[in-house]
């Protein structure tokens, strides 16, 4: 029997894997996917992220694979352009953004390193239950179960784990945009953000390429995918010119990538002998690049909310309610400014704001820092602001 069975592998299943491996439990980690292998993501890990990769000593690992440092990032909107860097995240001023056949089997092989034993290519078919209680999963075919104290779904937005466990939505909310990105190379880039109403644009260089990704409203995805490529090309053209003939300069160097289905959601997060982290438990618009960190940090809130608790039923419980209460709470703020920003409005308050935060790189900055999660929106809105609005 295990401590710990988590299924799905990726950034929220390997580095849950970890945490409970480095706290001294027994775990399984199973994934239906074989490594290493890619997936749709915007790559971007904020500072908040990269502190959390050094902190389990994997971040040397994620830089040994060529993925540039991104300690510059630009936004432009209408007549304002805003170039700086979020604040530290502990000692980490650099956000990153490796392709994720590289990043998940990073995070794989420091679960395995850590004593988590790792099977591949494992289909989850049910899980198991005593009385309403999570004991274990069930694998294709019915011939074969594995037990354990907890069982942890990390097997995505789809995830078939939680529908296994009837985890209703506790929060939805309807879809807001669609977005499909491809590799360019000869690119050089910053991390770039392009708006303008109804697109977004971002920019994000990786290890051997840039990835550009375009925004739209999902009442135009039925267009946008009746010819995804010239529809993204003309989003470039139209919403960031002078990226458009950065792009043109040099070249495209893989499909349309892209989806019309970001939904918004919190599912209900836990429960007797269960729990969900990553994009199982939330989910939201890819257009804030916030699902890596989300995953990072849920990992980080379960393991500890577990604590010692494991092989005490009744504690347990209490102590998975507990994390799923802070899960939402912690979430609630980034999730609902999600929404505004893929809403692809441009609105005069926006510009004014935006306008003044342009006169200070202080301002700037901690503007960026918002956006990476190291500083809330009441701690950005504060005397500094005011006073540039009122100037």
């Amino acid at each position: 029997m295990y401590d710990v069975i988590v299924v799905g592998a990726r950034v929220a299943g390997s580095s849950t894997a970890l945490q409970f491996a480095r706290a001294g439990y027994r775990v399984l980690m199973v994934d239906r996917a074989r490594f290493p292998s890619d997936k749709l993501s915007t790559l971007y890990v904020h500072q908040p992220g990269v502190d959390r990769l050094a902190r389990w000593g994997v971040l040397d690992t994620v830089v040994a694979t060529g993925c540039p440092a991104l300690d510059r990032a630009v936004y432009q909107v209408a007549d304002v352009r805003l170039t700086g860097c979020s604040l530290p995240a502990g000692d980490q001023r650099a956000a990153y953004a490796p392709r994720r056949h590289l990043l998940d089997k990073i995070l794989i092989d420091a679960a395995v390193a850590a004593g988590v034993e790792f099977r591949e290519g494992t289909s989850v078919s049910g899980v198991v239950f005593d009385g309403d209680r999570a004991t274990g999963v069930e694998f294709r075919g019915g011939s074969s179960r594995e037990h354990a104290h907890l069982v942890v779904g990390a097997d995505g937005m789809r995830s078939a784990t939680a529908k296994h466990l009837g985890a209703p939505h506790v929060v939805q909310d309807p879809l807001g945009t669609c977005a499909y990105y491809s590799y360019w190379t000869g690119l050089p880039a910053d991390f770039e953000l392009y708006e303008r109403p109804g697109n977004w644009i971002g920019v994000v260089p990786t290890n051997d390429a840039t990835l550009i990704a375009s925004y739209s409203p999902q009442a135009d995805f039925d267009a946008v995918r009746a010819d995804p490529q010239a529809h993204y090309l003309e989003s470039i053209r139209t919403t960031a010119p002078a990226l458009y003939e950065r792009a043109m300069a040099g070249e495209q160097v893989d499909r349309m990538h892209g989806s019309g289905d970001q939904q918004n959601f919190f599912r209900q997060a836990s429960g007797p002998g269960w729990a969900l982290v990553g994009d199982a438990a939330h989910h939201k618009d890819s257009i804030t690049a916030r699902g890596i960190n989300d995953a990072f940090w849920q990992a980080e809130l379960l393991t500890t909310a577990v604590g010692d608790a494991l092989h005490d039923p009744a504690a347990l419980d209490k102590r998975l309610a507990a994390y799923a209460d802070d899960l939402l709470d912690g979430l609630f703020e980034c999730y609902r400014n999600t929404l505004v920003v893929a809403q692809l409005e441009v609105t005069e308050h926006k510009l004014t704001m935006l306008r003044a935060v342009a006169q200070s790189p202080s301002l700037t900055d901690r503007y960026f820092a918002t956006a990476s999660g190291v500083l809330s929106v009441e701690e950005f809105d504060d005397d500094e602001l005011d006073e540039a609005l009122s100037a």
